[in-house]
């Protein structure tokens, strides 16, 4: 029975990584009102497939401990290999180079030239046109390089949707 618990919660872990990773939830910097609801009730929803029927104490001890094991696996896979890092987490995008603003990278992170201009002006530049570099990182965050690549600047993104896409 407790080994059906740990299993099934390495496979719950999966699935929610996939599924994230299939709906785009890129960045989880900062959660919107909406994304915090949404992570508490597929949190409780999952957590029956979990632990079946065993809610006991070790019950949710082997869960907890099947997740903490399998969470550190992974992190480490995702240290040491670049190419299973890149497909769990993604890989940066260039937004903007040169002051010249790549419209289909902003598509495909699903960022507005609104929000674009916004997140560059919280690195303290004026416009776009004054941008040498900007990146949309893999941990959601966009980093800013200006004044001929001298000054850079990494600020948190704006927040988005769990649906908006990668």
């Amino acid at each position: 029975m407790l080994i059906s618990i740990a299993v099934r919660s390495i496979v719950v872990y999966l699935f929610v990584i996939l599924a994230i990773r299939l709906f785009g939830k890129k960045e989880l910097t900062q959660l919107s009102v909406v994304d915090l609801v949404f992570i508490l009730l597929i949190s409780n929803s999952l957590q029956t497939a979990m632990v079946g029927s065993d809610m006991t104490l070790i019950g949710g001890l082997v869960a907890a401990s099947s997740l903490f094991i399998v969470n550190w696996i992974l992190k480490n896979l995702i240290y040491k290999s670049k190419r299973i890092s890149e497909t769990i987490q993604g890989s940066p995008i260039m937004l903007v180079y040169q002051g010249k603003v790549f419209q289909k990278h902003l598509e495909k992170a699903q960022i507005s030239l609104d929000e674009l201009e916004a997140a560059i002006r919280e690195h303290g530049v004026k416009d776009i046109e004054a941008v040498d570099l900007a990146i949309l990182e893999v941990d959601g965050n966009i980093s800013v390089l200006s004044s001929n690549f001298s000054k850079k600047t990494k600020r948190h993104r704006m927040q988005k949707s769990l649906t908006s896409s990668d």
